[in-house]
Parts: structure tokens; sequence; C-alpha cells
């Protein structure tokens, strides 16, 4: 069967630290319409067919690729198995999706939109506030957030163990992150919430990215911002590049202590490289100001 195959498939990378989530969905996917084809084997025109049902050019692609680099496991294992072109929808060049920057006062209508979840005196309003409370305080990915564990909270901060890179790294917080997620474990005290997790659901058990973000993007309606926004849509991942940014535009507007910050928001973030870091940072009408005064100092004879 085709979804063994797939199953065995997923199994495999994953077992080699991939956490493989969203390809393991399509495959999935992909294996369900194949069988209500009868499809035993994986066929060009089958995947073709499945990869043009996505909405866009660029979920087309990643569905043809994603399913061909199956292809190439099991053509190894079985000639029958046929491997679809890669370039069957040409080639497209990749396009980073604009990171949206949030204001003080956006955050704040997130939080009051997540305070007024239901049902009303349940852990789920506060849950969620502490979340994005912390996402946007240290940003964090939230794959990192809804790993930690009670025990990742220590005196000297968070233990942010599970990574995107397999590392471990200790996370510094500042007071008031700290007498949040205080106020929280005391409301998870006295409502008896057994489960190890940090941030659990409604009924007591570990959070799961499938749960939060649709709820997340439903906040964002509720607190207009998609309203205000119709060019991008805010995602859990522009905390991340809003704490960098953020971060930056509080630096002394000197070349050296820019580049020991960048080197200390790089080892804070958890990237290998901080080079990484380039990647979240994204002009601002602060930073271009600051900027344009450095490039009009040096025009002006002065050095850095």
């Amino acid at each position: 069967m085709l979804t063994d195959k797939i199953n065995r498939y997923i199994e495999l990378h994953r077992s080699l630290g991939f956490k493989f989530r969203t390809q393991a969905i399509l495959l999935r996917n992909f294996a369900s319409f194949a069988k209500a084809r009868n499809e035993m084997f994986v066929s060009g025109k089958c995947v073709l067919e499945w990869a043009l049902k996505a909405p866009s050019p660029q979920q087309r692609r990643n569905r043809l690729l994603t399913v061909r680099r199956l292809a190439l496991m099991l053509n190894a294992e079985d000639s029958i198995h046929q491997i679809p072109p890669a370039n069957a929808f040409g080639s497209l060049s990749f396009k980073r999706i604009r990171p949206h920057i949030y204001t003080d006062a956006e955050i704040n209508k997130l939080l009051a939109a997540a305070g007024e979840l239901s049902p009303k005196g349940s852990i789920r309003p506060v849950t969620y506030v502490t979340l994005i409370a912390l996402l946007s305080s240290t940003g964090i990915r939230i794959s990192e957030a809804l790993s930690l564990q009670m025990n990742d909270m220590t005196f000297d901060g968070l233990v942010i163990r599970k990574t995107k890179f397999n590392k471990s790294r200790l996370l510094p917080l500042h007071q008031t992150t700290r007498d949040g997620l205080c106020r929280y474990f005391e409301i998870r005290k006295r409502m008896g919430v057994l489960d190890n997790s940090m941030f659990v659901s409604l009924y007591g058990s570990a959070m799961k990215y499938s749960t939060v973000n649709p709820v997340f993007r439903s906040l964002t309606r509720v607190a207009g911002l998609r309203d205000e926004l119709k060019c991008c849509t805010p995602r859990m991942h522009d905390f991340r590049h809003t704490f960098a940014v953020r971060s930056l535009e509080q630096c002394k507007s000197d070349p050296k202590a820019v580049k020991r910050h960048l080197i200390a928001l790089s080892t804070y973030l958890g990237h290998a490289h901080v080079t990484d870091t380039y990647w979240y940072l994204q002009s601002t009408p602060s930073l271009m100001k600051q900027i344009a005064s450095t490039g009009e100092k040096l025009y002006a004879g002065g050095s850095l």
C-alpha cells in the first residue's frame, strides 16, 4: 500500500531528527488522493493532478517537490514508482514573506482579544494571553514555546530544550515577563492542572500548533488587524521579527555597539550564525533615521 510506504518515509525522516510536520501533512493528503483513484504506486499523472489542486503557484510547486522526493526514494527500491519532473510547473524564485512588525498598540489589542476567549473563567484565555505575551517579549519560536515544560522555568531564566537546531539554551527573562509567567503558574495551580507542559489547552493537556494557529488567526480578526493590514496577514512568527527589530531600535546608534548587540541578539534568539539573525531584520522609520544620521555624519567627514 502506498500509505504504508509514505508512513515509513515519514518515520525515517523523524528518526533522523526532522520534525517533518508540513511534509507529513502533504504526503498523507496525497496518499488519500491516490487511494481514492486506486493508485497503488506513485504515478506522474496522479502527482500533477493532486498538485494542481493547490491554490497558488508556490503551493503547487511545493506539493510537487515534496512528493517527488518521496518518489526518488521509492523508485530506487522499485522502478514502478514514477518520478515526476521537477520543472513541471516551471521554476519559481523564492520570495521572502514580508514580516509584520507589531506595534505596542497592536499587541495590546491581541492580548485584550485573547483575554475575551471563551469559556470565561477557564484556563484558555489566560493561557493565550500568557503565550502571546511571552512570544512578544522574548522572540522565541512558537514551537519552542509550545515545547516548554514547567521545570524549564529556573531562577536564571527559561531553558529552551527543543530548538530548531536541537541545541539547548538559557533564556534570561525581564522581571515583568517572569512576573507574568508566575501569575499564570498560580492560576494553573488553582485550577488543578496536572500536565507538566507549560502551556495547556482547555482540557489541561499540552497545546498543539494545529490548534493554536487557527485561534491566533481568529484573534487577529477580532483585534481588527486583518482589516487594517490588507497587504499581509500577521503571523505568530512575526513576533520574532518584531523582537529583533525593536531590540535593534533601542541599541545605541554606534557601529561598534550595533555589532556587539547583534552578536548578543543572535545568541538570545538561538541562531547558529549571526548572519541568520539578519533574516529577521526589517526597515522601520526609527532604524532608517539612525542609518540616515550615520550616513550624514560620514558625508560631513566624520568617522564611524
